[in-house]
C-alpha cells in the first residue's frame, strides 16, 4: 500500500489567537486524520519579541535560520509539500527558497491581504482601501502608516513585498496559492499575483460542533475587539437599543468595556475557550458579524453555520457567505442606525431566524465540511506538485 504524501505545515502565530491559528490548527489535524504524516514547524509571538529591532527588520527579508529550520524538516520527513499559512513577520519567504531547494512544493494561502496591503486588511480611516493593490512599491501605505500606524514600520513591510516580487518570488518560487473566497481571489489577482495558480478553498471545520436549539435570549458577538471588526459600530447600536435586545461579546482585544464603556443589554464575556463560544453559539438566536474589513471565510461564520446559527453581517464585497434572507441578513456596513434596525427586524421574527438558521446549516453540510475540505485541499497539492515539477525540469 502507497502512503500518503507527507506535509510539513508553517505558521507564524499571532500575539492574539485568532482565526488563521484555528486554521492552520484544524487543517493539520484534518491530514492527520486521513492518514497523513505532518510536521508542524510554528513560530510564536515571544519568539518574535526575543529579537532585536534590527534583527526583526533583518528576519521580514530574509529569515536564514528558519530557511534551514524547514529544508532539514523537509529532507528529514520526505515531505512533498510545503504549506504555509502566517510567514509574518519571523519565517520569511526565504523558507520558499529552501523548501524547494530540498524537493518539496510551495503552497501559500492567503488569510490576509498582507502582499497586496501593508496593513493587511484593505482598510484605512474605517473604509475599504485598495490604494496600493497593483502598485510595485505600497508607498500610499507608507504616507499613511497603515501597518501598526508607523511610516517606519509600513516601510519595511511595503519594502519586503516590493523586493520578492521584483525577485520573482510571487511568481517563481510559491507553486500554488490558496484564496479563502472568490472576491479574495479576484483582488490577488489585481494585485499581481499568477491567476492561474490561486485556488479557491473557503475554511471548513475538522469536527461538526452539533447544531444547537437557540433557545437562549441573546445575541451573539465572536472574535477580536479591534477597529476592523466594526465593535464601535456595533456597541453604538446598542446603545440605541437601551437595553432591549441581549448581546453577549465574547473576544479580547483593545475595543473592550473599558475603551467602548457598557452599554444597556450588552455583556462583555471576554475570550473564552473554542467549546465555550460553541455553546453560546448553539444557544445564541443570530450571530452578529459588523466587519469593516474586507474578511475572507471567517471562521465565526463558518461556525456559526455548523451549529444553525444566522449572521446579520455587514454588507462588503466579501460578504459572500452571507445570503440576504437565505442565511442570516445584510446591512450597511459601518452605521449603527442599519444594524439596529436590522436587528430589531430579526428579533421580532423568531421563526424567520430559525428558517434562516436551518439555511445556514445546509450551506455547512455543502461548503464547509472536512470531507470536502480535504478533497478540495488535496487537489490543490496535487496541482501544486504538478507545477513544481514541470518547472523543475524548465
Amino acid at each position: 500500500m502507497t502512503s500518503l504524501p507527507a506535509v510539513v505545515a508553517v505558521h507564524n502565530r499571532y500575539r492574539e489567537p485568532g482565526g488563521e491559528d484555528v486554521v492552520f490548527d484544524q487543517q493539520a489535524a484534518l491530514l492527520e486524520a486521513n492518514g497523513h504524516r505532518v510536521t508542524r514547524l510554528e513560530a510564536t509571538h515571544d519568539d518574535v519579541a526575543a529579537l532585536s529591532s534590527g534583527r526583526l527588520a533583518t528576519s521580514l527579508f530574509w529569515n536564514r535560520d528558519w530557511a534551514r529550520r524547514v529544508g532539514e524538516a523537509v529532507e528529514r520527513t520526505g515531505a512533498t509539500v510545503v504549506h504555509f499559512h502566517n510567514t509574518f513577520p519571523l519565517v520569511s519567504p526565504a523558507a520558499y527558497y529552501a523548501a524547494r531547494a530540498a524537493g518539496a512544493a510551495v503552497v501559500q494561502t492567503l488569510h490576509n491581504y498582507r502582499l497586496i496591503c501593508p496593513g493587511s486588511v484593505l482598510l484605512r480611516d474605517g473604509r475599504p482601501c485598495e490604494d496600493c493593490v497593483g502598485s510595485p512599491l505600497a508607498w500610499r501605505s507608507v504616507v499613511h502608516g497603515c501597518y501598526r500606524g508607523s511610516r517606519v514600520e509600513s516601510a519595511g513591510v511595503a519594502a519586503m513585498t516590493a523586493a520578492h516580487r521584483l525577485a520573482g518570488t510571487w511568481e517563481r518560487r510559491v507553486d500554488a496559492y490558496i484564496a479563502l473566497g472568490p472576491f479574495a481571489r479576484e483582488r490577488f489577482v489585481a494585485g499581481g499575483l499568477p491567476e492561474e495558480r490561486i485556488h479557491v478553498l473557503p475554511n471548513h471545520l475538522t469536527s461538526d460542533p452539533g447544531v444547537g436549539e437557540h433557545s437562549g435570549d441573546y445575541l451573539l458577538y465572536a472574535g477580536r475587539l479591534s477597529p476592523e471588526k466594526g465593535i464601535p459600530v456595533m456597541v453604538e447600536a446598542w446603545r440605541g437599543l437601551e437595553g432591549r435586545i441581549p448581546l453577549r461579546i465574547i473576544g479580547g482585544g483593545a475595543l473592550g468595556p473599558d475603551a467602548l464603556g457598557r452599554p444597556p443589554g450588552v455583556e462583555w464575556l471576554g475570550p473564552r475557550p473554542r467549546e465555550e463560544v460553541l455553546a453560546a453559539m448553539r444557544g445564541a438566536r443570530a450571530l452578529v458579524f459588523p466587519y469593516l474589513s474586507y474578511e475572507n471565510s471567517p471562521m465565526s461564520v463558518v461556525e456559526a453555520f455548523a451549529t444553525g446559527l444566522p449572521v446579520i453581517a455587514s454588507r462588503t464585497p466579501s460578504s459572500w457567505m452571507v445570503e440576504h434572507g437565505a442565511t442570516g441578513l445584510l446591512f450597511d456596513p459601518g452605521s449603527a442606525e442599519a444594524l439596529r434596525a436590522t436587528v430589531e427586524r430579526a428579533w421580532k421574527d423568531p421563526a424567520g431566524l430559525r428558517a434562516m438558521g436551518a439555511a445556514a446549516r445546509r450551506e455547512y453540510e455543502r461548503s464547509h465540511t472536512a470531507r470536502g475540505a480535504y478533497e478540495r485541499l488535496t487537489a490543490i497539492y496535487g496541482r501544486a506538485r504538478t507545477h513544481f515539477l514541470n518547472t523543475k525540469k524548465s
